[in-house]
């Protein structure tokens, strides 16, 4: 077994191809493992900075134009009759929900009615922001954890070059260097999936502040109205 891993360490060193086909090919299972994790979490990470960005673009587009309607109508029911039966708009879901609370309540008294709607409103909005929010956890997930999966990628694809040379009993460079390059490789896979998960949850995470203080202005000055 031993002869049999010395003539894989001799035949790996012999190599010279350090393209990154050929280090994912010689990693051994382990290394090949982290890999394929690291990848996967790259490329849902990139799905969702995507998806994210053109989330926030739409609702930021949207919200402007239902606030410029709605503080420009005559009064909320007229331009609630005037929405359309379906909207994406997380603001305009909101005041379309505030309002069908206040017309089942119009016959009650204008505490009643306040107490009402401020709860819908309430409900409303947590329920949108948990949907702009959804999955940001696993960008902060991804940005905590990547680099020490590749590290683990690291220390273990190091371990084997320790091995090569004490089965090999050979310190020649040419027999670590495809073991170290391999385990390098999963540290650069952990920073490069890592990195743009952090910055963007962190760009997100800020949006989504902004545009939460943003509802909570107009389901304020929504309530000084009815």
């Amino acid at each position: 077994m031993e002869a049999e891993i010395a003539t894989q360490a001799v035949g790996l060193g012999s190599s010279t191809d350090f393209s990154i086909v050929s280090l994912f090919i010689r990693a051994d299972l382990i290394v090949k493992s982290v890999i394929v994790i690291l990848i996967l979490f790259s490329i849902y990470s990139w799905a969702l900075i995507f998806d994210k960005f053109k989330l926030f673009r739409k609702i930021n587009k949207s919200s402007t134009v239902f606030e410029d309607k709605f503080w420009n109508s005559k009064s909320a029911e007229s331009f609630y009759n005037s929405l359309p039966s379906k909207t994406i708009d997380p603001m305009s879901k909101i005041f379309r929900s505030a309002m069908i609370e206040l017309i089942k309540c119009k016959s009650k008294s204008n505490s009643v009615q306040v107490a009402r709607v401020t709860r819908v409103l309430e409900v409303s909005a947590d329920k949108e922001i948990q949907t702009i929010e959804k999955n940001l956890s696993f960008l902060a997930t991804v940005g905590s954890t990547a680099p020490f999966i590749g590290l683990f990628g690291t220390v273990w694809g190091i371990m084997n070059s320790f091995q090569s040379i004490a089965i090999s009993r050979n310190t020649s460079l040419a027999i670590v260097a495809p073991g170290i390059a391999e385990a390098l490789f999963a540290t650069a896979l952990g920073l490069l999936a890592a990195i743009p998960a952090v910055m963007a949850y962190n760009k997100f995470n800020n949006q989504s502040r902004i545009y939460g203080q943003r509802i909570e202005n107009f389901t304020k000055r929504f309530l000084s109205i009815i």
